[in-house]
């Protein structure tokens, strides 16, 4: 088993897909110990930090990478299992801001009512219980809040030479922020350009669907991935897999078409999957689907179309790779 270990400075953190020259080669086959900071790049750490101040735009939502796939070509796919994400601290923000976030005003929601505060509150993170505590800053309020770890933004370098910050999500991947994205989860993303030149980030210790705030519960963390490369075979938007379901993503403005991409994907990928028609497909995801909503608040809003595997008979889903990243994974861990 080759394990590489990598843990960025803060001038190796990158905040864009495309336009960066790649940190490490990775085979095919790797396990990946990473390093990842969270959306402010550590700098707000108590209350009075607001991020208007100690933070600097356009350098925010660092992601570690990227790293070049030996063998990657465009048409290919790129399959990243995370076998374990953890925070990496005993504490973790959040944030509201003026003009970010799905209940306030924003820049293309222009309205005449002042913008909502700028307010920083920091949780605590006891990883032996497994809980991040909220505490209210107006009131002596507190509850803990189960920790569900994930990533919020994880992607591939976009196609002709493009570079799009890592704020963006679109078909390459980027801040799609879904609580689906946790460990056991394999992402696949289409190939744009040699090596893939994929990259990781924005850890959450617990997000709600939609992020509706703008901000999940910010925090670095420690995470192993499983990575693989499935040759010839083409991925057209972020797709997913556990152990019981098949995901796929959309990210666009405004949510609905975000909402038809995800599931048009799911339809023509049921339908590839199983043989069936396509309207037959689309019978069956329309009645046994779900829909998890991803981020609300980004420049491209995100939605998810997932559907259990129980009813797709017996297929296979990209040459089972989950399957085999899967038993990688217990392996590095065992």
């Amino acid at each position: 088993m080759s394990v590489l270990s990598y843990r960025p400075s803060p001038e190796e953190l990158s905040y864009t897909f495309g336009g960066r020259q790649a940190v490490a080669e990775v085979r095919p086959g790797t396990i990946m110990e990473l390093y990842t900071e969270d959306c402010f790049g550590g700098r707000v750490r108590t209350v009075d930090d607001l991020p208007s101040r100690v933070c600097e735009f356009p350098f925010l939502n660092p992601v570690t990478g990227p790293f070049h796939m030996t063998g990657a070509e465009p048409g290919d796919t790129l399959a990243l299992h995370f076998v374990k994400i953890t925070p990496a601290r005993d504490w973790a923000v959040s944030t509201t801001f003026p003009h970010f976030g799905a209940l306030t005003t924003t820049h293309t929601t222009a309205m005449l009512h002042p913008p909502l505060e700028e307010r920083v509150w920091r949780y605590d993170i006891d990883l032996d219980r497994n809980v991040a505590v909220y505490h209210a800053r107006k009131s002596d309020f507190s509850v803990e809040l189960p920790l569900d770890p994930m990533h919020g933004t994880v992607g591939v370098a976009p196609a002709a030479n493009e570079a799009r910050m890592t704020i963006t999500p679109d078909a390459h991947g980027g801040n799609m922020d879904t609580p689906e994205l946790r460990a056991g989860v394999t992402v696949y993303l289409g190939v744009n350009v040699e090596g893939a030149m994929f990259s990781i980030g924005d850890g959450h210790g617990l997000q709600g669907h939609g992020e509706v705030c703008g901000t999940a519960v910010e925090s670095a963390m420690n995470t192993v991935v499983a990575v693989e490369l499935i040759k010839g075979v083409a991925t057209p938007w972020p797709r997913m897999e556990d152990d019981l379901h098949v995901m796929s993503t959309g990210s666009a403005r405004p949510l609905e078409d975000a909402y038809r991409i995800s599931q048009h994907d799911l339809v023509t990928w049921t339908s590839e999957l199983t043989g069936l028609d396509t309207l037959d497909a689309y019978q069956l995801v329309s009645q046994a689907g779900q829909a998890p909503v991803g981020n609300v608040c980004d420049t491209n809003y995100t939605m998810v179309a997932k559907l259990p595997k129980a009813y797709l008979g017996a297929t296979t889903v990209y040459e089972s790779v989950h399957a085999r990243l899967r038993a990688a994974g217990s392996a590095y861990t065992s």
